[in-house]
C-alpha cells in the first residue's frame, strides 16, 4: 500500500488494520509500489521496518503516483459493455462491429493519476459528457518482448483498481481515445496493490456505485480477452518493462449506457470496488 504519513510518502504491507512500513530512501518511497516492483525485479527485496502503523494515521496515496510511462488500457473487453458501447454512438469502432476480433488498445497518460479520495475535476467548458469505468489493472513484474501466452501471468507482478474517467464527446470526436481519456485527474488509483496469487481471474468481481447506486456489477471471468491474451498481445511487439500498467476493461453500466446517459456532474462520489483487492472512492468537483 502506498501512503503518505506527516507529508512523508512511504509502502507497506498491509496487516489487517495496521501497516509495517518498508524501509525506502525517500526517492524510492515517492515511487509508491513502483519501488517494490522494481527492488524484487533487480533481486533487491526491500527489508520491512520493526514497526505497525494504525491506518487511522496514513493518508492513502495512488498506488502509482507517477508511472513511468503512458498507462495500457483496453477497450470494449466485456460483452455487455461491447454492445452498449456500439449502441452509444460515440464508438469510432463501431462500424467494425460491436465485439472486436482483437484487443482494442490505447494508453492515458502518466500525469492523469489521482490518489483515493482526490477530486475528479470536470470542465464543462471542454468536457459536458464525463463517464467512469471501473477497471481491473494489472501490474507487470518481469519485463519482456514476444511473451507467450501460456507464461503471461509469470510477467505479472499483481492486481490493483483503477477508474478509466473519460469525456465520452472528446473521445467521439476525435476519433481516438487519448485526448478523451487523459483529461487532467481521469485515472484515480487505488493505494493497494495485490501479488497475482491472491487474486482469481476466473472469477472476481468489479462493482461500481455512483452516489450510492450500483451501476456495475461483473466477473473478470467475462472479460472477451483475458489477461494472458493482453500481455501476450502487448508483448508481441512491445517491451513490457517492470512496473508497466494495463487497464483491463471495463464491465457493463458506465453513464454512456443509460437513456438518458447519466454522466458526472459535480457534488457526485465515484465508488470502485475489486474483490481481494478493496475499495476506491473519489468525489467529482467543477474545475474553478
Amino acid at each position: 500500500m502506498a501512503y503518505e504519513r506527516g507529508g512523508e510518502p512511504g509502502v507497506g504491507l498491509l496487516e489487517g488494520e495496521r501497516l509495517r512500513p518498508y524501509r525506502l530512501d525517500p526517492e524510492q518511497a515517492a515511487l509508491g509500489v513502483q519501488a517494490i516492483v522494481l527492488a524484487h525485479g533487480a533481486g533487491r527485496a526491500p527489508s520491512l521496518a520493526d514497526v505497525s502503523l494504525s491506518l487511522r494515521d496514513l493518508r492513502p496515496r495512488a498506488a502509482f503516483p507517477r508511472p513511468r510511462r503512458n498507462i495500457f488500457c483496453v477497450g470494449k473487453n466485456y460483452h455487455e459493455h461491447a454492445h452498449e458501447f456500439a449502441r452509444s454512438g460515440f464508438d469510432s469502432s463501431a462500424a467494425a462491429g460491436a465485439v472486436p476480433d482483437h484487443p482494442i488498445v490505447f494508453s492515458k497518460v502518466p500525469e492523469c493519476v489521482i490518489a483515493p479520495e482526490e477530486a475528479i475535476r470536470i470542465d464543462p467548458g471542454v468536457s459536458p459528457a464525463v463517464d467512469y469505468e471501473a477497471e481491473l489493472l494489472v501490474v507487470i513484474g518481469r519485463g519482456g518482448r514476444a511473451i507467450r501466452k501460456e507464461h503471461a501471468l509469470e510477467h505479472v507482478w499483481g492486481y490493483g483498481i483503477v477508474n478509466d474517467v473519460t469525456a465520452r464527446d472528446l473521445q467521439g470526436r476525435h476519433k481516438q481515445w487519448l485526448i478523451g481519456k487523459s483529461q487532467d485527474s481521469f485515472c484515480p488509483m487505488a493505494a493497494v496493490v495485490v501479488t497475482r496469487e491472491e487474486i482469481d481471474l476466473a472469477g472476481t468481481r468489479v462493482r461500481c456505485w455512483v452516489n450510492g447506486e450500483l451501476r456495475q456489477d461483473q466477473s473478470t471471468g467475462e472479460m472477451i480477452f483475458d489477461v494472458p491474451t493482453l500481455v501476450a498481445t502487448l508483448s508481441a511487439g512491445i517491451t513490457l518493462l517492470p512496473g508497466d500498467l494495463i487497464a483491463t476493461g471495463t464491465p457493463v453500466g458506465v453513464g454512456i449506457g443509460f437513456n438518458p446517459p447519466k454522466y458526472l456532474r459535480a457534488g457526485d462520489r465515484v465508488a470502485i470496488e475489486i474483490d481481494g483487492i478493496g475499495r476506491l472512492e473519489n468525489p467529482v468537483v467543477e474545475r474553478a
